[in-house]
């Protein structure tokens, strides 16, 4: 939490004469009954119209003191809290966007994105009533007590007493609260999850007649958080019942003691009035701290959530290998990788590819194709073995300087909710010719279609464009940069068989330079590879060139023969 609230220190000047402005007006709020004690007491028996009208005055002055002082500390407070939590939540974006895959796996992306978004509200909610109320209610609460007891003791003794119980109260409603609420966040998670994964498969859910189904999951998981929800508030809640129940008979009390002592000629009436009107501040200042406690309670649980990301480790450099650097563009030697690091997803993986060179991977489902990318890509460390890219050691590279060399294409790509262009460009200022080229060369001629001047629309993930469009717009997308290496994950597979070679010979013919790395389902998508990997369990079962691996590669064998056999059917 401490490390949430250090983002309010380049606020610090804003802050203090946000506090003081507060402080003074609580002050002169806490003047005003005194006055009226004066008036009546003091004043108002000698008929001095004069004094009466001076006094008067003076409280309408202090009134509208409290008035403007108030109207200008909350602005303050508002606006103190608003930058607060724009500064938050920049870094907390930008810390999230720097995660590993492995903790961003951790947190879960619903989770991350219930921190940025609800979390931080909280915390800005709490920030801002804490400046409101955080100084006014204490000094209402102390100061009310403290002049009230100079005033009148005896009846000062009523309020002191209720304090302990009231504090008492309000230390185990808290306990018990602050992790209800952080249980009411996790369940929110749940929810957000669920919405998340309705709204991105809405089409599958409908085609497969999933839809009753999927709204009877959201209403357990909207049930599950309104319960947390509903249980943290309601605990919280019998704070504001008990505290007006104490105050209450506290009143009572001090209205038939102050009643007896003015009868008995032991004080003035307008200390009785003055004493209420303190009793009614302490009140008041008792209620403010009951809600800083219900937003402290939830701000502090949303606060150790942020904390949890801005206190993630940043990634460790492992040690440099203690091994020439092998010839090659990019090197696997003895790669090793586990998801869980319970069972291999590759194995033992080793291959060397030149410069301009083409591999391609295929295997069945599982067998650890896209794993290999995201091991190329730094996403993930390999848990024994090393990789070399450009006789560099992929662990000693900076994740900027390794991404700056590629295009890829995801299985699962996206697609912004922007034009054309801007999905093409991704903010990397691409060249005129370079944009052509790559939308040549990706067969992705139809966007000059859709757009001329290639500013059309797209939707959220391109979903007014179809499967094989999308995947053109990606390739596009990955080559537009003349990428120093190119991964392609199984992205033609929308793509007709003309289509499929007619891109692949371009490719080639274009980017001849480019090292590339292609991951297909369709043997012909790759049987003109300088050299093919063949997967299984994450195992290399053959590695060599198309004809090598028809004599030498059963299962390669197996998979061109079925396919043969598919298409001349």
């Amino acid at each position: 939490m401490k490390r949430v609230l250090s983002f309010l220190r380049p606020q610090a000047g804003r802050t203090v004469l946000q506090i003081g402005i507060k402080f003074t007006a609580t002050i002169l709020e806490l003047i005003l009954p005194w006055i009226l004690e004066h008036i009546i007491d003091e004043v108002a028996p000698t008929g001095d119209k004069r004094q009466l009208l001076l006094w008067g005055s003076l409280m309408v002055l202090c009134a509208l003191s409290v008035f403007l002082g108030a109207m200008v500390a909350n602005r303050m407070a508002a606006k103190i809290a608003a930058n607060f939590t724009r500064s938050l939540r920049h870094v907390l974006f930008a810390r999230v966007t720097a995660l590993s895959c492995e903790q961003a796996d951790r947190f879960t992306v619903p989770s991350l994105i219930s921190r940025l978004s609800s979390d931080t509200y909280r915390v800005n909610d709490m920030v801002d009533r804490m400046l409101r109320l955080g100084i006014r209610a204490p000094i209402l609460l102390v100061g009310g007590m403290l002049v009230s007891a100079l005033m009148e003791p005896v009846l000062a003794l009523i309020l002191i007493s209720a304090v302990p119980l009231v504090g008492g109260m309000f230390l185990l409603i808290s306990r018990r609260s602050i992790p209800l609420y952080g249980k009411a966040q996790q369940a929110g998670e749940e929810l957000v999850r669920r919405i998340q994964e309705n709204m991105t498969g809405v089409r599958i859910i409908k085609a497969l007649s999933r839809t009753e189904d999927e709204k009877e999951r959201f209403a357990k998981a909207n049930g599950n958080a309104v319960k947390a929800d509903r249980l943290a508030e309601t605990t919280m809640a019998v704070a504001n019942p008990a505290m007006s129940v104490l105050l209450n008979m506290g009143m009572a009390a001090v209205i038939v003691i102050g009643a007896y002592r003015v009868d008995r000629r032991l004080t003035e009436p307008g200390k009785i009035v003055a004493f209420l009107n303190y009793f009614i501040i302490l009140q008041n200042g008792l209620l403010g701290i009951t809600r800083i406690f219900t937003i402290c309670a939830r701000g502090v649980a949303s606060g150790k959530r942020l904390g949890e990301i801005l206190d993630a480790p940043e990634r460790e450099t492992p040690p440099a290998p203690e091994l020439p650097a092998p010839e090659g563009h990019v090197v696997f030697s003895h790669v090793t990788f586990s998801y869980n690091k319970v069972k291999p997803n590759l194995s033992d993986l080793s291959f060397a590819l030149g410069r301009g060179q083409t591999l391609g991977v295929i295997g069945p489902t599982g067998s650890g194709k896209s794993t290999l990318l995201q091991l190329l890509l730094r996403f993930y460390e390999p848990d024994e073995g090393y990789i070399w890219l450009d006789g560099q050691p992929l662990s000693q590279m900076s994740e900027q300087d390794i991404h700056r060399r590629f295009g890829v294409v995801f299985q699962n790509d996206f697609l912004f909710a922007d034009s054309i262009r801007e999905n093409l460009d991704f903010g990397r200022l691409i060249q005129d010719e370079d944009r052509e080229l790559a939308i040549d060369t990706a067969q992705a001629g139809f966007l000059r279609d859709i757009s001329p001047d290639q500013q059309a629309d797209l939707s959220e993930r391109g979903m007014n464009l179809s499967g094989g469009q999308r995947q053109r717009l990606l390739i596009a997308r990955a080559l537009a940069a003349k990428p120093e290496i190119l991964l392609l994950d199984d992205c033609s597979s929308a793509l007709d068989y003309r289509t499929d070679a007619q891109l692949r010979r371009d490719l080639r013919q274009a980017y001849s330079d480019c090292t590339k790395i292609i991951v297909a389902q369709r043997i012909s998508a790759i049987r003109h590879a300088d050299l093919i990997l063949v997967l299984e369990e994450g195992k290399t079962v053959g590695l060599g060139t198309h004809e090598e691996l028809l004599s030498s590669c059963p299962l390669y064998r197996d998979l061109y023969e079925m396919q043969a056999g598919e298409a001349a059917a």
